[in-house]
Formats: structure tokens, C-alpha cells, sequence
């Protein structure tokens, strides 16, 4: 199994977890995510998140990840990814900008034009869309979920 996104956080490692070709759990059909270790608030926020994700996101049903968490959702064939409580992005500088939709800022890696990270809140929410979705659809869609469940 091949992992879309990899517990280190250094953009060579990360960019070859994003361009694998992500392959399921031939037993459980589960997408392979690594998940993240918040604490505190994070979790806490993390944990409401996970009750107010949608089933289906722009146009693909939720599936399981593996291991399962509280703190990843998956949707398609890992099509979208996200795994709430990361760390800041590290290559997040104080001067960068960033993206306000519909409520949530969001932080786009320069690096990894896929990866987008929730910011100013009290937990970081990271999400991968793969080329088959409009970035900035699937973000305002998760934009009520966030709100409502991570504090800023």
C-alpha cells in the first residue's frame, strides 16, 4: 500500500506521496492515509469535524481509510483526502497569502499545487484533491463543516 500522504512533513517526501498512484486495501478496500496526532483543542475540534464531514463530496461517496481515524476522511479512490490537526505547513512563511472562502482561509503549498491546509484555526485541516475536482468547489464545501467544528 502506497500512502497519499506521508507523516513527515518535507516537500520531497510529501510531493511523492502525491503523485503516487493510490492503491486500496485489496481486504477492506480502505484508502491507505496516514493520520495525524492532534491534542488538545486540536482534537477536540478534529473529533467534532469528523461527525460534520459530508458522505459525499463533489460528487464522490465517502470511503474508509486505513487505519481507520477519527482525524482522516476519504473520499473516491482517495481522490480527496483530509486529515484534520496536522502541523502549520512548513512552508507556510509569515508573507504568503492566502485564500479566504466562504469563511475558511486556506494555504495552498506552492510546491504541491493539491494540497491546501485550513489556517487560523485551532486546528490545522489539510486537504488533497486530486486533478478530478475543482480545488476551490470542494473547499467551500467543506468550509460549513470546518466552521462549525474548529474554533478560530
Amino acid at each position: 500500500m502506497r500512502r497519499l500522504i506521508p507523516p513527515a512533513r518535507p516537500a520531497a517526501a510529501l510531493a511523492a506521496g502525491l503523485l503516487a498512484v493510490l492503491s486500496l486495501s485489496a481486504c477492506s478496500g480502505a484508502v491507505r492515509v496516514e493520520p495525524p496526532k492532534p491534542e488538545g483543542p486540536a482534537a477536540a475540534g478534529c473529533q467534532k469535524l469528523a461527525t460534520a464531514l459530508p458522505n459525499r463530496l463533489d460528487g464522490v461517496e465517502r470511503v474508509e481509510s486505513d487505519p481507520p481515524s477519527p482525524y482522516v476522511a476519504v473520499w473516491g479512490a482517495g481522490e480527496i483526502a483530509l486529515r484534520c490537526g496536522v502541523e502549520r505547513p512548513a512552508s507556510m512563511a509569515a508573507t504568503d497569502q492566502a485564500t479566504d472562502l466562504d469563511g475558511v482561509t486556506w494555504y495552498q503549498d506552492p510546491q504541491l499545487p493539491a494540497l491546501f491546509t485550513a489556517i487560523n484555526r485551532a486546528a490545522y485541516v489539510e486537504v488533497t484533491i486530486s486533478g478530478k475536482h475543482v480545488p476551490g468547489d470542494v473547499m467551500v464545501d467543506l468550509a460549513g463543516p470546518i466552521k462549525s467544528s474548529i474554533p478560530e
